[in-house]
């Protein structure tokens, strides 16, 4: 088991939720990939973007499969201009790779925000720390977990 799968996994046990992770046959990378994997409506996917402030700090935006980040509004909120993370960044903060990153189980904690749409359902994927494992879970306990602010900050593509 990879570090960070087992990561998310504690990350999870330690907050008491408990999902059953499933490892992919084919890669869940991207929203659509994972949502063909889950066998889920698109927006059901828990997308993990980071951005880089001009501070220097990462902000996590939770955002739905079928949206995209609204770069002024998801600016607004971090109270600075945002530019997408590099890899090797997202890679060093976050402890995963940009294709499973998880929206826990960080290296270090940051400050998130959580689309509302993925409100409207009663389940929502994620990855689990590898582009080959997500999980299944309730969009208010993943809320919860990640201590996200509901606000709206996405477009329709």
């Amino acid at each position: 088991m990879s570090k960070s799968l087992k990561r998310v996994q504690t990350a999870l046990s330690a907050a008491g939720v408990a999902v059953q992770i499933i490892e992919t046959p084919a890669s869940a990378r991207t929203a659509p990939e994972a949502a063909q994997a889950a066998g889920v409506a698109l927006d059901q996917i828990v997308k993990s973007i980071l951005f880089a402030g001009e501070s220097g700090g990462l902000y996590l935006f939770l955002t739905a499969g079928g949206q995209h980040v609204d770069l002024a509004k998801a600016a607004a909120l971090a109270g600075q201009a945002l530019l997408r993370a590099e890899a090797d960044v997202v890679r060093k903060v976050t402890g995963f790779a940009i294709g499973g990153v998880a929206p826990l189980g960080h290296l270090i904690p940051l400050p998130v925000w959580l689309d509302p749409h993925l409100l409207g359902f009663a389940q929502v994927w994620a990855a689990a720390g590898t582009p080959h494992h997500i999980f299944a879970i309730d969009p208010s306990t993943l809320q919860s977990l990640t201590n996200a602010v509901v606000a709206p900050f996405t477009m329709q593509p």
